[in-house]
């Protein structure tokens, strides 16, 4: 058996959306490109069974926690809390003392829903996005714009 209680608390440090939205929209009302919107679930296949951690030398789960904030920073209700969701997340992930990854991409090969490392950027990205004071304006504005990548 597995121990996945771990992986319950990082999900409750910042794995959703907080925001109220009220009653359920007519999915045609807020318009998501359709590469987006399949990436997003592409993200939301991760199933959290513990195979990247597992096989990860530094017994990292940055494949995990990169797909849960992938799967909602690349949706328009989750982009609004996306690099707080980001910094909170990978912070439980440290303070439970899962390592670092260094990308070796043992996780992607293990990972039996074919998760991507590219999450690991998207997360890296949205964690710098809110570690980092950026004074310069119009590096702000750049950041901001979603030019950083």
């Amino acid at each position: 058996m597995v121990d996945r209680s771990a992986f319950d608390k990082i999900i409750a440090a910042g794995g959703y959306t907080s925001v109220r939205t009220g009653q359920a929209q007519d999915a045609n009302n807020i318009l998501i490109s359709k590469p987006d919107a399949d990436e997003a679930m592409d993200c939301a296949t991760c199933i959290g069974c513990g195979a990247c951690v597992a096989a990860c030398k530094n017994g990292s789960a940055m494949l995990f926690v990169s797909s849960k904030v992938s799967q909602l920073a690349l949706l328009p209700q989750g982009k609004p809390e996306a690099a707080r969701r980001a910094k909170a997340m990978v912070m439980k992930m440290e303070e439970l003392g899962f390592g670092n990854c260094t990308n070796t991409r043992a996780c992607e090969a293990e990972c039996p829903k074919n998760e991507s490392i590219a999450n690991i950027a998207r997360l890296n990205r949205e964690f710098i996005k809110r570690s980092l004071p950026i004074k310069n304006t119009s590096l702000r504005l750049f950041v901001r714009r979603g030019c950083l990548q």
